[in-house]
């Protein structure tokens, strides 16, 4: 079993709080993981009908089963035992009794803030990250191979090739994930919404002109987007909100959080279609990005990152805010370096009067410039503190 970056952090969250719950898009590896650190505690899956069945009509029979704790999966099915969980983590004064998982955060903290308020630690497990996956610079393919295969666990720990596993997960996750959330009477359309949202990876969400292209009105395409976001499918830059005297853009920009999702959902299934493919350097940036969540969810830290465009159209690709400095960074899909690439980080220094500025390119190894900017590949990055 890979080693997760999240494993010390959950074991530090179960011995503060009665109840965690781990968070997640389906298969990114939850079950696994906390079966493996809680081997002691029974575990339960809701997506059992029988055991659900079980614990929807009789949840104090069913929780009394377990009153010494237990890992309960998927446990946004049953919202019936939220209330009897919060009389017996009332009644203890142990740490960890419960651990819950669910691939539907919508549904799951909406039981949780109803009944168990205040008894919970969260922590989100999105798929594997490339330091996970790879210890050394020299053990990881080309980035055209991880933006192709992209970093669910089945497609590494099953050897399931992506153009097999993905069109099957995006089925799955349309079929039931999607009716579960919500109910959704056309999931050809909702599929369809899928593909054209995946064409706009790294772009500002623009709801109007989604509505035009599927053929539905905003507010619902507002619903679907909230139920993309819900589940981890998409994620959702905000613009970072200090202007320094220019009129900034307010919509946030969309990201899928896995790439691989998104070349199977646009029909990219071989490298050689990545290497001219207008969407290249989008997707390279939807890799940065979400890798940049995954170091922040890993550690159960708050997601600093923002992005920065004024109306005249320079932009700062990502913006992470650590309160007293701001650290703009710069995304790009080529292995070599030229100066275009520094370009809106000196104008934002200018406006910014900070000094830091980070460029992130698909080359290797680490550059600091004279000009006080730096310059770093992608694995370096994914291992750095940045």
């Amino acid at each position: 079993m890979k080693y997760r970056h999240a494993t010390e952090k959950i074991k530090k969250l179960a011995s503060q709080f009665k109840i965690l719950a781990v968070t997640g898009p389906r298969q990114s590896g939850k079950t696994t993981l906390v079966k493996e650190i809680f081997k002691d505690k029974p575990y339960v899956s809701l997506e059992n009908p029988d055991t659900r069945r079980f614990a929807t009509e009789d949840p104090r029979a069913f929780l009394q089963q377990y009153n010494k704790g237990a890992v309960l999966d998927e446990v946004q099915r049953t919202p019936e035992i939220f209330s009897y969980l919060q009389e017996i983590t009332d009644n203890s004064k142990s740490p960890g009794q419960f651990v819950l998982t669910g691939s539907n955060n919508f549904l799951l903290q909406q039981n949780i803030s109803q009944s168990l308020a205040g008894r919970v630690a969260y922590l989100q497990l999105l798929p594997f990250s490339i330091s996970e996956l790879y210890d050394e610079e020299s053990k990881m393919p080309d980035e055209n191979n991880i933006l192709l295969t992209g970093l669910y666990p089945p497609v590494y720990d099953q050897s399931i090739p992506p153009q097999d596993w993905y069109p099957n997960y995006i089925r799955t996750y349309v079929e039931r994930d999607v009716r579960q959330i919500k109910n959704v009477t056309d999931l050809i359309v909702f599929e369809r919404f899928m593909r054209l949202l995946a064409g706009r990876t790294g772009q500002e969400l623009n709801l109007s002109s989604l509505a035009v292209e599927t053929g539905i009105d905003t507010k619902t395409i507002q619903s679907w987007i909230g139920i993309l976001e819900s589940s981890f499918i998409i994620y959702l830059l905000k613009p970072h909100y200090r202007n320094f005297n220019k009129t900034i853009v307010k919509r946030p920009k969309v990201y899928f959080y896995d790439t691989g999702l998104v070349c199977s959902l646009l029909g990219i299934t071989a490298e050689t279609q990545l290497q001219s493919h207008p969407l290249r350097g989008s997707l390279f940036e939807s890799l940065v990005v979400t890798e940049m969540v995954k170091k922040r969810t890993n550690k159960g830290e708050a997601v600093n990152l923002y992005y920065w465009r004024d109306k005249t159209g320079h932009e700062i690709d990502l913006i992470v805010d650590e309160g007293d400095m701001l650290i703009p960074i710069e995304i790009k899909s080529g292995k070599t370096i030229n100066n275009e690439y520094f370009k809106n980080l000196l104008y934002w220094r200018g406006l910014s009067g900070m000094n830091r500025g980070v460029v992130i390119y698909s080359g290797t190894g680490h550059q600091r410039r004279s000009n006080g900017l730096e310059v770093t590949g992608l694995f370096e990055m994914c291992t750095s503190d940045l």
